[in-house]
């Protein structure tokens, strides 16, 4: 089997599993840059994404200057191109974590090239809700809190899971651009150690692990929601 991979792959052989530049660590490192930047972009994310219908007009804590404020920051961060925001923020990244280059690095941009994205997937999510059970809680005397855990959230959980699963796979696409340009993992496979050299076999293993990944995030996606959605009937 080894034999037959050396002469039909020998490139993608010759990388190995381990090691700086092996399989195993380009793998590793895409999955380093998805989950922490998926946690730091998901975070500020759901943030702004509530902030933006609480706040928008006729919401349960309507506030003008805030929605705006909100909805200024999500639609430029958004506006900006992914490949231009990297190189945009690097003061940013080098000042917070000493570099501009390698997975860790990586996380600043990532996390500020998701979060707009993730905002307005679940402000579409959350205003998707029922008006009339929002009113029927604030009938019976629920605060702003309880509304947005125990309603919005609550209630929206089965489309909130269906838009973070598209915000995942986006993201593993950003994780393969940033990797083009130093940040490692499949993406700096596939660019420097396949297409720049011209071994085409590196590049389609490369292409074909970041689809896996795409793959195990959306079946695991749709497999989560419709149990959650299954639940609340």
């Amino acid at each position: 089997m080894i034999q037959w991979l050396s002469h039909v792959m020998p490139n993608v052989v010759h990388l190995g599993w381990l090691g700086q530049n092996g399989w195993l660590t380009s793998i590793g490192q895409t999955l380093y840059m998805t989950l922490w930047s998926a946690l730091f972009g998901g975070v500020v994310g759901m943030i702004f994404g509530v902030g933006l219908v609480i706040f928008d007009k006729h919401g349960i804590a309507e506030n003008k200057i805030l929605f705006n404020i909100f909805d200024k920051i999500v639609s430029v961060f958004r506006a900006i191109p992914f490949i231009i925001l990297l190189a945009f923020i690097a003061p940013v990244t080098q000042a917070i974590v000493g570099t501009q280059i390698g997975p860790t690095a990586a996380l600043v941009s990532l996390s500020l090239g998701v979060f707009p994205f993730y905002a307005r997937q679940v402000q579409a999510a959350i205003s998707s809700v029922d008006q009339g059970k929002i009113e029927a809680a604030q009938s019976l005397g629920a605060t702003t809190s309880d509304l947005i855990f125990d309603v919005y959230l609550r209630e929206a959980s089965s489309e909130l899971i269906r838009v973070t699963t598209v915000t995942l796979i986006s993201l593993i696409g950003l994780t393969a651009m940033a990797g083009a340009i130093g940040a490692g993992g499949l993406g700096n496979t596939a660019i420097a150690y396949g297409y720049n050299q011209f071994s085409n076999d590196v590049t389609l293993v490369a292409t074909l692990l970041v689809l896996i990944l795409v793959v195990i995030v959306q079946l695991s996606g749709d497999a989560l929601a419709r149990a959650t959605s299954h639940s609340h009937r």
